[in-house]
């Protein structure tokens, strides 16, 4: 049960992001409004046995997807000094 909770790390230039996969069901609202368009759908499967998603080098970091995730299954750190 504790895996259910380990995010999936992905570290990018300006920040880190993560997803949790225990929380996700995949409804897609972070890759809908994503700046950069730099996410999309994972091998690895959420909630409810749907992929969850997962982020390519191209993120920016924003945070935009962690605000819109209806879910919380989405954190994003910037890395410090950025804004």
């Amino acid at each position: 049960m504790t895996e259910t909770f380990k995010a999936r790390e992905f570290e990018v230039e300006k920040g880190v992001w993560a997803i949790f996969p225990g929380l996700c069901k995949g409804c897609g609202l972070c890759i809908q409004k994503c700046p950069k368009k730099c996410m999309s759908w994972s091998d690895v499967l959420g909630v409810y046995g749907t992929p969850s998603v997962e982020i390519n080098n191209e993120c920016i970091a924003c945070g935009i997807c962690q605000t819109f995730c209806p879910d919380c299954a989405i954190s994003v750190a910037k890395k410090k000094g950025e804004e």
